[in-house]
């Protein structure tokens, strides 16, 4: 609106309460965004490999 200060300019806000503004982790903060294949769970090879004296 023209002619009318910021502080007095009416604004309307969405009540969808689902709304994400900034989502928990980014793309680019994952193993895929840095180009890496995620692997699944390794916890039942590495136990397979552990050597015998552990």
């Amino acid at each position: 609106m023209i002619g009318i200060p910021d502080d007095e300019r009416p604004v309307e806000f969405s009540d969808d309460d689902e709304l994400d503004v900034l989502p928990d982790q980014t793309s680019d903060d994952t193993d895929t965004g840095w180009g890496e294949w995620r692997a699944p769970d390794e916890d039942a090879r590495l136990l397979e490999e552990r050597p015998p004296h552990w």
